[in-house]
């Protein structure tokens, strides 16, 4: 009883410890050298987790877009799994070096580097975009030969020359972010507070137990992606076309599909996102489409397939395209104008005497300035190891010189000058990005990318291939601002942890080289296996086709669309801009049930049944919430991670089950009472 009461004893004055300094718990640590925090182990289980994690993106990626942000996940099994290792090497007597939170952030770095690409390398956007597949159900008018299929090997080339750059566009800025600017950078400054408790010895007990709920839901959502296997012998087969609501509202993509994945997605994301998935879907599947498909034969032809672009799939994809432009260039001007007003006040009252200098470690805390204990230690350490200024130039003009031969010999549309004209703004749109990261949190990547396709795309023009030149150029903008923030958000989570920037710069590198490899492979499995890109197959990839009728747009204009469609879109348009701005001007206890037109605009393409599960997810939060916040707001991110790794796992046994040959012995399938009646009288026959 005793030693308990002397624990939480030490438990309590830990915590309050903690809320003064973070860095007082840990003053009597040594912090390895950069060398040290780069260990074998660490790079090994960040292999192990980016594959993982890359499974889970892909599978993300090519069914609904939507992708959380897993660094929780990353820092938690990252934890686990070297704690394990140390533990079993402790008991052995073979130990020589303890795990330690700087080696934790390098494992977190490299894991969400390697998973990154995986987004930003465009599987489900505009590199799957380029693809035969996509290409017969886009828009365009002739896409016999405008087309590039899928191969390992030329992917994997295009990453490794495009994939870099980015890192060294911003390397030279850290200084000026990071200490100088004080940026925020909320998802770095959440995953290093929870890396710094972590390895605290009650954070420690809490990990242990949050990773135990993680392992169980885990092995939950595996075991139930295994048993729906089996009822899945064909399309329309299984739980996933369960209808939920009534066969009516199925064929209007109602229904909860039992997805493991999406209600744990739903765990995390915001209940306003989650809500603005359900608002978009009813108002487009519920009453525009509806509406619409009434208007057959007056607005298109009777005889068009339902996937054809020229009939209501025309409707869904476009007015979708005119939400999400209208949203990213209202957000994009609005972090620019953020950008600008907060780079110039922060340069009008630059304050000199926040930088300090770098000293012993050692040094006694001056009490009587300003600088806080924490920052102290933080930026001491920040400035010890520095990255060359010329490496970092260097590095860009050799990549980018590189790139601007190599890029037009696997995309022969896209011209060197092309590649050179976004190399030279790039740097600048990375800054901003970067900068609108810190300060908001809102990464911007896919919008920038957006823009490549216009310019690039109109600049080449239809007749020198302006679609897949547009389609490249996306892909090429997306990589360089992407990582260039990422990297940012690593700089940051180090500097809360003491990790050195020289640590997280090479974390990053083998991270984004790993993902190089990984990613590719991961979504050469998905191609060889599943029905990739068509409509109402498992694995839709439904922005491949926004992306790619996006550059469509940008090369042909508006012809293509159907009759009232154009009319549509500009309302659309409009709408997403007036719903950003009331949002923005709302006072903020309101404007958080303001819808987000982005998320809105996500069901009007894939329907509803996605929206469904996520709400389900944040129905399960909710009342979890109400009834024990604090357990809530512990284990809910660890369930939700189980829930998603166990279903997004699986897609690697039953992929491999699909090469193989390998079919589900049954399909369950739901009909009407009157079909019902017919195949029971056509059987008996």
């Amino acid at each position: 009883m005793e030693d308990d009461k002397n624990e939480n004893a030490r438990d309590e004055e830990e915590e309050e410890l903690a809320d003064e300094s973070i860095e007082m718990i840990f003053k009597d640590k040594k912090v390895p050298t950069w060398q040290s925090q780069l260990t074998f182990r660490a790079f090994a289980v960040s292999l192990v987790l980016g594959v993982l994690f890359s499974f889970i993106v892909m599978k993300l990626n090519l069914t609904s877009g939507i992708i959380p942000s897993l660094n929780v996940s990353a820092g938690l099994l990252g934890f686990f799994f070297v704690k394990t290792w140390t533990g079993f090497l402790g008991k052995t007597g073979m130990l020589k070096q303890p795990f330690t939170r700087q080696e934790n952030t390098v494992i977190q770095t490299c894991v969400v580097a390697t998973s990154g690409i995986a987004f930003s390398g465009g599987f489900g956007s505009y590199l799957f975009g380029m693809s035969e597949v996509i290409a017969k159900q886009s828009a365009e008018k002739d896409a016999s030969q405008d087309f590039k299929n899928p191969s390992l090997g030329w992917m994997i080339a295009f990453l490794f020359i495009v994939s870099f750059i980015g890192l060294f566009s911003v390397v030279p800025l850290r200084k000026i972010m990071i200490i100088d600017f004080k940026l925020i950078y909320p998802s770095g400054t959440a995953t290093a507070h929870l890396i710094n408790s972590f390895h605290t010895p009650q954070g420690a007990k809490l990990a242990k137990k949050q990773v135990k709920a993680l392992g169980k839901f885990f092995s939950f959502s595996f075991l139930w992606g295994f048993f729906q296997w089996f009822f899945t012998a064909a399309d329309g087969c299984g739980f996933a076309s369960f209808p939920t609501f009534g066969l009516k509202a199925y064929e209007n993509k109602f229904y909860f599909d039992f997805s493991a994945t999406y209600v744990g997605v739903g765990m995390i994301c915001p209940y306003i996102i989650n809500v603005s998935l359900l608002i978009g879907a009813i108002l487009s599947w519920g009453i525009m489409w509806p509406l619409i498909e009434n208007r057959k034969g007056d607005w298109y032809p009777q005889d068009l397939s339902p996937s054809s672009l020229h009939g209501i799939q025309g409707y869904r994809v476009f007015i979708a395209i005119a939400v999400i432009l209208g949203d990213g260039i209202y957000n994009f001007f609005k972090v620019l104008g953020r950008t600008i007003i907060g780079l110039s006040h922060q340069l009008q009252n630059k304050n000199i005497e926040t930088v300090l200098p770098i000293t012993d470690q050692t040094s006694s805390f001056d009490k009587k300035s300003n600088v806080s204990f924490d920052d102290q230690c933080r930026t001491q350490l920040f400035l010890k190891d520095q990255i060359p200024t010329w490496l970092a130039i260097s590095g860009y003009v050799i990549i980018a010189a590189i790139s601007t031969a190599i890029l037009p010999q696997i995309f022969p549309q896209l011209e060197w000058y092309y590649v050179l004209v976004i190399y030279i703004f790039a740097p600048a749109l990375a800054f901003c990005n970067a900068y609108g990261c810190g300060l908001t949190d809102w990464s911007l990547a896919s919008t920038y990318g957006k823009l490549a396709i216009f310019t690039i795309g109109a600049w080449a023009g239809k007749s020198h291939g302006g679609v897949l030149a547009g389609l490249a150029a996306c892909g090429v903008m997306m990589n360089i601002v992407s990582t260039a923030s990422d990297l940012m958000q690593d700089f940051k989570t180090g500097y809360m942890t003491l990790a050195s920037p020289r640590s997280m710069f090479v974390s990053q590198v083998i991270g984004t080289a790993m993902g190089c490899v990984i990613s590719p492979c991961v979504f050469w499995l998905f191609y060889q296996a599943f029905d990739l890109g068509t409509t109402g197959s498992q694995y839709p990839a439904p922005f491949a086709l926004v992306y790619r009728n996006m550059a469509i747009l940008g090369v042909e204009g508006f012809s293509t669309l159907p009759k009232n469609c154009l009319t549509l879109c500009y309302v659309f348009f409009a709408g997403a801009m007036i719903i950003n701005m009331i949002k923005d001007i709302t006072p903020k206890k309101w404007a958080k049930f303001i819808p987000l037109p982005m998320a809105m605009a996500i069901p009007f393409y894939l329907g509803s049944y996605f929206a469904i599960d996520m709400c389900v997810g944040s129905l399960i939060l909710f009342v979890w919430e109400k009834l024990n916040k604090k357990h809530a707001s512990a284990f809910g991110p660890a369930v939700a991670s189980g829930l998603i790794c166990g279903d997004g796992i699986w897609t690697l046994p039953s992929s491999i089950l699909a090469l193989a040959g390998i079919k589900p012995p049954i399909c369950m399938k739901f009909l009407s009472r009157g079909t019902n009646d017919k195949v029971d009288a056509f059987l008996t026959s």
